[in-house]
């Protein structure tokens, strides 16, 4: 074990170069934090047909100058959260901050979708992101005698609120279910010094849509173009800075006034 006396980061979700993760890692080891990250290899490949780009997100992030420690791992497992914790504490000797960007997502209609389906989704998404946050918070109330301005956690949502979704009811449901958990978990948490809000990234370009879609998409938007990761990672490193300290509890839309129609 190294032990940190840095503010450290664990960022999930990470496997594209221009994903919201990698955008997110970056700014969060621009600001200070040592980082520790998670990704699902192969999820891209089997999902969109893209390959998995962690190696040269970590490598990115050390030839910037960042310490990054790393595991592969998938939520399903109810085992993973805690072992990916775990695995923070081993590289470094503390946590201060979760930004939990991993999703996973399917575009089923209402006849086809499966039970199967929906568990993944819930299992990944919901049930991943809320027992990473419990193991985040007990290792946190272990090392309140290191200080600092608190600990910080970022979930990710979705755009279901603000408009219909109806081919991504899975998605939907699973993200829901995060925007619900993010008031009552900051206040379980506030005791110890831990702020929890989610950000609504919105339609963000990473890669995935092209073509007709991706035009339509960005015709929606005031501006004429998608948002991008680096709109929303500077959110995610001010919500982890001492600044934010008094903000909790809150769903932020980052999505540039997005217009559905």
């Amino acid at each position: 074990m190294v032990e940190s006396t840095r503010r450290v980061a664990l960022v999930t979700g990470v496997s594209r170069t221009n994903g919201i993760a990698a955008a997110v890692a970056h700014r969060l080891a621009a600001d200070g934090y040592d980082l520790f990250l998670s990704g699902l290899p192969g999820y891209d490949a089997t999902e969109y047909g893209t390959e998995d780009r962690t190696t040269e997100v970590i490598t990115a992030l050390r030839d910037a100058g960042a310490a990054v420690g790393y595991r592969p791992g998938d939520f399903a497992d109810p085992a993973e959260p805690a072992a990916l914790v775990d695995a923070a504490i081993a590289r470094y000797g503390r946590i201060d901050a979760l930004a939990a960007v991993h999703a996973y997502s399917t575009h089923t209609p209402l006849a086809e979708i499966t039970a199967e389906e929906i568990d993944r989704h819930l299992s990944v998404n919901t049930r991943g992101s809320l027992l990473l946050v419990k193991h985040f918070a007990a290792a946190y109330r272990q090392q309140v005698e290191l200080g600092g301005p608190g600990g910080r956690v970022v979930l990710f949502s979705s755009g279901q609120r603000l408009g219909p979704m109806p081919d991504e009811l899975a998605y939907i449901a699973s993200k829901g279910a995060i925007e619900a958990l993010t008031l009552s978990l900051s206040a379980s948490v506030a005791g110890q010094g831990i702020t929890v809000n989610a950000i609504n990234p919105g339609p963000c370009d990473t890669g995935y849509a092209s073509g007709e879609v991706y035009e339509r998409v960005a015709a929606a938007f005031p501006t004429g173009r998608w948002g991008t990761p680096a709109d929303v990672a500077p959110v995610v490193g001010w919500l982890c800075s001492a600044e934010a300290g008094w903000i909790t509890g809150q769903v932020i839309d980052v999505e540039g006034g997005f217009r559905r129609g």
